[in-house]
């Protein structure tokens, strides 16, 4: 498998939030943590770096190879978790840092099994010869009025409540981690990203843009297209093919 990113600060924002990291744990197995900060420039940035890297160290020293889809799981759940504590406790610690938080998708694939876990309006994607299918269900007030059908989702891209999120890592004690599996077989791209993207280009952008680009150019072409939409935000993307 290849692991391919890209995070650019846009062409708005002073500093980049956003934080990844990815890695090989065996010859079959990848993981991805991608993590968009909030709660200034300074606590977004602490908030989302810390969280991909605890995230990081712990799932590579808590992973075997054996582990059936109930232990990833409990490790993912337990692992964000930690990583939750880690953030809020110096959140508590500082007041300058009071409130900050991330957003976060981990994604690890094992063999011919996607395994996601996340929090927030960071998504995941698999592209594959049926296109663009998203994955992650957004934790956002945008896409509760999603939902209740009182806007659709072009419309919440350029909603002024678009970067409230209802979910978080590191805001409060524990953080409500969604999980989801899929299969994953030769010929898919798995795509991550942050927010900065989506509120960009909309999934048909992506999808468009998927099917007439190469695995390996993809997530610096996305970053390209987002910033010719203005590039309001920090933007990052993973592709895992």
């Amino acid at each position: 498998m290849k692991l391919i990113a890209k995070t650019d600060r846009g062409l708005v924002r002073a500093t980049n939030q956003d934080a990844y990291i990815t890695g090989e744990l065996s010859d079959d197995v990848v993981v991805a943590v991608v993590c968009d900060g909030m709660g200034g420039a300074k606590g977004g940035n602490i908030a989302s770096s810390l969280a991909v890297k605890l995230i990081y160290e712990q799932v590579s020293a808590q992973f075997r190879e054996d582990m059936q889809s109930k232990s990833i799981k409990n490790m993912l759940e337990s692992v964000i978790n930690a990583a939750n504590a880690g953030v809020h406790n110096i959140s508590r610690s500082n007041s300058e840092l009071d409130g900050m938080g991330t957003t976060v998708v981990t994604a690890i694939i094992k063999r011919n099994t996607a395994y996601i876990a996340h929090a927030g309006d960071s998504r995941a994607y698999m592209i594959n010869k049926n296109g663009l299918t998203r994955l992650t269900h957004d934790h956002s007030v945008v896409q509760q009025l999603i939902d209740s059908g009182r806007i659709t989702q072009r419309e919440a891209m350029n909603h002024p409540r678009s970067n409230i999120i209802t979910r978080a890592l590191g805001v409060d004690d524990y953080v409500d981690i969604d999980f989801s599996e899929y299969s994953f077989s030769k010929g898919d791209c798995l795509l991550i990203c942050t927010d900065g993207l989506t509120n960009s280009l909309s999934d048909e952008d992506i999808a468009q843009i998927a099917a007439n680009t190469e695995y390996y150019l993809l997530a610096e072409r996305l970053v390209e297209s987002a910033k010719k939409q203005g590039g309001r935000d920090n933007i990052t993307v993973v592709t895992i093919a």
